[in-house]
């Protein structure tokens, strides 16, 4: 049995010898990744960022009027058409002023008849003004013979009774000129009242600007309150905005704004704060803020706008949108360590601008990092930036 154990003693001996003169290195077989050459590399900064709120706005015309007729008469003749531009006095509407002219030459006739009561209620008063001079002057002379009893007493106090009867007849006939004047003033009222009567049958432009919309045809009958025209001036436009209430101690009078109008194609047209409604309304809790326009601003009224608002600044770190880099569901930056390797590092994205996107998590102040990935950057790879 031990004769037979030899061999394979043996043999595995011879084994352990041969293998220890062969020293068997580990696989250690590596992927050389490549260097890229020109990759733009910057370093993260935090940014003093100005907070917008974008508010929801409206265009206005600067003036809009609504034309009403202030007496009821029957539309005669409208010159003018929507979309007319009209100056300052033109002649819109035209109405039957048959009413209000007949008015007016019965206020003109009342006022002839006043004006001659009072001329004769001025001549009732001179004549009764010389009848008491007489009066007076016969009864201081009845009044000199009474002293010398040269006259009855019954017609000394027939004289004086006459004398008084003169003086009040001169009170009564100024009390009627004075009566009569009135009469002529309350006359004079009611010829100006139907002038203006006669007047407000013609409808003209309080302001130059351009007939946003007719409401009234021809025959229609015009009452007073009820719109006839709208008139809206185009000379300078503004801005209506709905600002919440946790947000309105941020706009100020004066506080510049830009705004977008995407029906026309305008973007960031300036305006400034002009109003600011002192009490919100309880059902959407916002403030009505109006801001003026440019006068040359090319828009149009009822258009929607968007308007930024500046609220409060802050420090951001912020990296280009070019610099962002998705694989699937993960979304990271390729850092730069000081031995010039690209890491990919994943982050946490916040507010997204045109240009620029906040980082929240992922990135500190002073990390480098690759502007512009390029498709073939990997993580590990060493990259050299734009000389």
């Amino acid at each position: 049995m031990k004769l037979r154990l030899q061999p394979l003693l043996v043999a595995a001996l011879l084994l352990i010898v041969f293998g220890c003169g062969e020293k068997i290195e580990p696989g250690t077989s590596k992927t050389e990744l490549p260097v890229l050459t020109g990759v733009r590399i910057d370093t993260a900064q935090m940014v003093s960022k100005q907070h917008l709120y974008e508010a929801v706005g409206t265009v206005q015309a600067g003036i809009t009027s609504n034309l009403a007729s202030k007496v009821m008469s029957t539309v005669k003749r409208i010159t003018v058409r929507e979309g007319d531009r009209v100056k300052t006095g033109d002649t819109l509407i035209v109405l039957d002023r048959r009413q209000m002219a007949a008015k007016l030459r019965q206020a003109q006739a009342g006022l002839s008849e006043a004006k001659q009561a009072l001329t004769a209620a001025i001549s009732a008063r001179d004549a009764a003004a010389t009848s008491a001079e007489l009066a007076r002057t016969t009864y201081e002379r009845y009044e000199a013979l009474k002293r010398e009893d040269s006259v009855s007493l019954q017609e000394f106090d027939e004289m004086e009774a006459r004398h008084r009867q003169a003086q009040a007849a001169v009170q009564q006939a100024r009390a009627m000129v004075s009566a009569a004047a009135s009469r002529v003033t309350q006359a004079q009222a009611a010829v100006a009242v139907a002038r203006v009567a006669v007047n407000d049958t013609l409808i003209t432009a309080p302001h130059a600007g351009v007939i946003t919309a007719k409401l009234v045809d021809e025959g229609d009958l015009a009452s007073p309150g009820h719109t006839l025209l709208t008139l809206e001036t185009t000379d300078g436009y503004r801005l209506d905005l709905v600002v919440p209430e946790v947000h309105i101690d941020h706009v100020r009078l004066g506080q510049k704004v830009l705004a977008n109008v995407p029906a026309l194609n305008l973007a960031n047209l300036e305006g400034t704060v002009n109003t600011i409604s002192p009490a919100a309304d309880p059902a959407s809790r916002s403030f009505l803020v109006k801001a003026t326009l440019p006068a040359d601003a090319p828009v149009k009224s009822g258009v929607f706008a968007r308007v930024r608002i500046p609220l409060d600044r802050n420090d951001k770190l912020l990296v280009p949108l070019t610099a962002v880099v998705s694989h699937g569901q993960l979304t990271g930056l390729f850092l730069v360590d000081a031995e010039s390797i690209a890491h990919f590092r994943l982050v946490r994205l916040g507010g997204i601008s045109q240009e620029s996107v906040e980082i929240l998590a992922g990135l500190t102040q002073g990390d480098r990092y690759v502007v512009e990935p390029p498709p073939t950057l990997v993580d590990g790879a060493k990259v050299e930036a734009v000389p």
